[in-house]
Parts: structure tokens; C-alpha cells; sequence
């Protein structure tokens, strides 16, 4: 399973992994330059890494993630996550024309609930549960 899962991020990095977290990047990146949207960067980071290496990990809510989270996602919603979503979609178009490419067209819809809401999720070792008291 871990080889399986090794072969697919390899496969996955050189086919739309690096260029949907170019697009994170470039977000992050924007982010960062106007200062007060750096907790948005740091997010969009953590995003970019997930869209490098996505087999073998799952998004997860965070537990006592609240009423912050939930602003943060609104105006991440706006500012950045449609274009990103749209990128997700292209993808998993442009990868799902062939069979091979199936897995990674699916791996491309899974990051779509990344890319609409970072905040108050995190992303974790697949089978990994996490204790809602962070046990």
C-alpha cells in the first residue's frame, strides 16, 4: 500500500501536483505582501505542501475550530478559494480524459474542501483519527 501510495504523489507531483501548488504558492505569496492576510499565506502554504504530496493524507476538522475559522473561510472564499477551486476542476478534467488519469482526477476533486476552507481543518496521515479533546 505505502509503495502504491509513493508511485501515485510521484506520478501525481510531476503531472498537476506542482503546478496546483504553484497556484497555492502564488497565493500564499500575495498573502504575505500585504501584510495583514499573512495568517491567509501561512494557510495557503500549508495548502501548497498538501497539493505536492496528497496520497496518504485526508483533511480532518480541527477540533475548537469556531467562529473565526468560519470568518476566515468567508473571505478566503472570496479573495482566493473560487480561483483555486476552478483550478481543481480543470485538472481533474484534463486528468480524467485518461484512465490512468482517473486517480488523479479524483485526488484533484479531494482537494477541493482544502482549497474553499482552510481554516479549522488540518491535514493528516491518512487512517489517522484524531481525539476531538486532541488526545
Amino acid at each position: 500500500m505505502a509503495l502504491l501510495r509513493l508511485v501515485l504523489n510521484v506520478v501525481w507531483l510531476f503531472v498537476a501536483g506542482f503546478w496546483l501548488a504553484v497556484g497555492y504558492a502564488l497565493a500564499g505569496v500575495i498573502c504575505y505582501i500585504l501584510v495583514v492576510t499573512i495568517p491567509f499565506g501561512v494557510a495557503s502554504f500549508r495548502m501548497a505542501n498538501y497539493a505536492l504530496w496528497p496520497f496518504g493524507r485526508e483533511l480532518v476538522r480541527r477540533p475548537g475550530a469556531g467562529g473565526g475559522s468560519t470568518a476566515g473561510n468567508v473571505i478566503w472564499i472570496v479573495v482566493a478559494g473560487w480561483w483555486l477551486v476552478l483550478e481543481h476542476i480543470v485538472t481533474a478534467i484534463g486528468l480524467a480524459v485518461t484512465i490512468i488519469g482517473i486517480p488523479m482526477a479524483w485526488a484533484s476533486l479531494k482537494m477541493i474542501p482544502v482549497a474553499l476552507a482552510p481554516f479549522g481543518n488540518e491535514i493528516v496521515p491518512s487512517g489517522s483519527r484524531r481525539s476531538p479533546w486532541g488526545i
